[in-house]
């Protein structure tokens, strides 16, 4: 499966950048349900955060995903690497 590779930057309550990839299936264009994606994300963490939006998130390239990625594709649509400071 090839994927694309969303490189987001979202600033934390602390004023800490956070920095993660959004992975999806690369027929996904649609930059709402990415950014949705990225959203349902951010819920899950204790902390709060800024608006995710086309300033904070874009295409960064396309690669073949790993059997874990496509696993959790298959689940909900999506993978996240975490970067930096999303913790």
């Amino acid at each position: 499966m090839k994927i694309a590779v969303w490189d987001t930057y979202v600033k934390k309550e602390d004023g800490n950048i956070m920095h993660f990839d959004i992975l999806v299936p690369e027929n996904i264009t649609n930059e709402q349900t990415i950014f949705n994606f990225g959203k349902s994300y951010l819920k899950t963490k204790s902390f709060k955060t800024g608006q995710l939006t086309s300033n904070e998130c874009r295409l960064c390239h396309i690669e073949q995903a790993s059997e874990e990625i496509i696993s959790s594709i298959e689940n909900k649509g999506y993978f996240i690497i975490e970067m930096e400071n999303c913790n």
